[in-house]
């Protein structure tokens, strides 16, 4: 080969090298949104609270159509043109093509539609013991997070039946719950937003709460809490059927990235205000912990907030949803008045662990509902996921929700956190193999096993004797006790569903925290036997005294 030829061939090749990398760049970002490339230095003199993020930040080279359209006729009209924002996760996987895939992938192993309330699940007797709530009428199991905002839509306690999958077929329809919600769903009655049932053995229970963990479409239209405020479109006490025909996707991207500075954040306003607000730290339980991981309050324009983190913590992201947290109407214990959407308790995360959740509610003075048989005012617990964690074994060793649910994966060269958020029994090599390297995966499954039988066994012993217990109340009511016998009665029972309820709503069958679950269970049953045992002994003594 001539030294002409050779050098041809090598700028050929460096040439197609480069064209490769380059246009392999181009194909990635070829869907970006359509937009003639703005100075970010034009949009930091009108928001120069976003200058503070984006200029110093990761994302400091990504320009702003990238995310906003209609930036053109905003420039030129200003606040007559405001700008829409993208709220998809596509938008951002176009940079970040494996987070996204992994995202919007269908975990097949956690199956749809798994009612909680069945004699092979976890709750047996949960209709009973929970009577008359709505989650009687469907209280199901999770799913991969892409559906999360279809699936809230279509649970029977929500919306009375009103929004259903277009075909069953759908149930597996992944991108379309991506897209948009309505790709998937239809509304019965698109030209009512009344609240109503259309299907029997239904409830129409849900709110405007519910639905900020189910998506942040909103955050651009809601103040900090769901106050009520001219700029907001949507505040705690809007109909919620026209809030729901508002929102398109499950969980966005940017409740835990910062889409300015890529900053690890949280957006739940409850968990901010209860984090920062009222003070009680990232982890309320550990002081020394709770320094060193911090929350710093950021509120744009007095309408909404932001918490950003000082490092990426993974349990603090997730707990913006896996937590207790009320979200709905309920009343005063004490008073019996009503309490209603518009007061701030509806929007709350009491950000305790479940031996101190009814002193937190005793404090406030809120209860959920009251139960159909015994009268007594009680709680109807979440996903406490994230409180069951703490002082759990895994976290003080500092373990995150991440570890064991989004890993780390290699993909050719690339290695990245994987997104699909599953159960480790379903990626053992990856999650419990990788910190217990002795284990092979069928023992890890093995261990895990071992834990939630075992809390299954103690959860169905609990339930057990509540079952027992209110069966022992309507005894005693109908045998005339005494109302001051039936108050305390009433008191135990409180206390016994606390202890109970939070682990059937906890979904890890108390592998988060198998000593606390097994404490909190064991008082259950101590409670229950202790209200059967008195309301028996005042049966037995008004029997006596005939």
């Amino acid at each position: 080969m001539s030294k002409k030829i050779y050098v041809l061939f090598t700028v050929v090749f460096v040439l197609a090298l480069v064209g490769g990398i380059y246009f392999s760049t181009a194909d990635a970002r070829k869907d970006m949104p359509a937009g003639k490339p703005v100075k970010a230095e034009e949009c930091y003199s009108c928001h120069s609270d976003i200058k503070d993020f984006h200029a110093k930040g990761k994302h400091a080279k990504v320009n702003c159509v990238e995310c906003h359209e209609g930036l053109d006729k905003h420039m030129k009209e200003g606040a007559n043109a405001k700008p829409m924002t993208k709220t998809d996760h596509a938008t951002c996987g176009k940079c970040h093509k494996e987070q996204y895939e992994s995202f919007v992938a269908v975990n097949l192993e956690s199956k749809a539609k798994v009612e909680k309330a069945t004699f092979k699940s976890r709750s047996p007797l949960f209709d009973k013991l929970m009577m008359p709530h709505g989650f009687t009428k469907e209280h199901a199991e999770p799913r991969s997070h892409i559906f999360m905002l279809t699936d809230h839509l279509t649970v029977d306690r929500g919306y009375g039946g009103r929004f259903q999958l277009k075909d069953w077929k759908k149930i597996t329809d992944a991108k379309g719950a991506e897209k948009s919600a309505w790709e998937v769903l239809v509304d019965k009655d698109p030209s009512s937003s009344a609240q109503k049932a259309f299907i029997p053995q239904s409830a129409t229970a849900a709110n405007p709460v519910c639905l900020t963990c189910k998506t942040q479409d909103h955050i651009m239209k809601w103040k900090y809490m769901g106050d009520k405020d001219p700029r907001a479109q949507w505040d705690r006490t809007s109909k919620v059927v026209d809030f729901a025909r508002d929102l398109q996707h499950p969980i966005n991207c940017y409740a835990c990235h910062d889409p300015h500075s890529a900053q690890p954040r949280v957006v739940r306003d409850a968990l901010i205000e209860a984090v920062v607000d009222r003070g009680e730290g990232t982890y309320p339980y550990d002081k020394e912990k709770s320094k060193k991981i911090t929350m710093k309050k950021v509120t744009f324009r007095d309408f909404r907030a932001i918490g950003i983190l000082n490092k990426a913590d993974s349990n603090l992201m997730c707990a913006q949803c896996h937590v207790e947290y009320n979200c709905n109407p309920g009343h005063d214990p004490k008073t019996g008045a009503s309490i209603g959407m518009g007061d701030r308790r509806t929007n709350y995360f009491p950000w305790v662990n479940v031996f101190d959740i009814n002193k937190r509610y005793d404090e406030i003075g809120f209860k959920d509902f009251k139960h159909g048989i015994t009268g007594a005012s009680l709680t109807k617990m979440q996903h406490p996921e994230a409180e069951s964690f703490w002082g759990s074994k895994h976290e003080k060793a500092g373990v995150e929700c991440k570890d064991c649910h989004m890993p780390r994966v290699k993909k050719g060269a690339k290695t990245y956190t994987w997104h699909g958020q599953k159960s480790a029994r379903y990626m053992e090599k990856a999650t419990c193999v990788k910190c217990h390297p002795s284990w092979t995966e069928k023992e890890a499954d093995y261990q895990i096993d071992a834990i939630q039988n075992y809390i299954k066994g103690k959860l169905t012993k609990a339930e057990f004797w509540l079952g027992q217990f209110i069966d022992t109340f309507a005894k005693a009511k109908k045998a005339g006790v005494s109302e001051d016998v039936l108050k305390e009665a009433r008191k135990l029972h409180d206390t016994a569903h606390s202890y109970w309820e939070w682990w059937t709503a906890e979904n890890s069958d108390g592998f988060h925290n198998p000593d606390g679950a097994r404490e909190s269970l064991a008082r259950s049953i101590d409670a229950s036997q202790k209200g059967i045992k008195v309301l028996n002994d005042a049966m037995a003594a008004k029997t006596a005294a005939k």
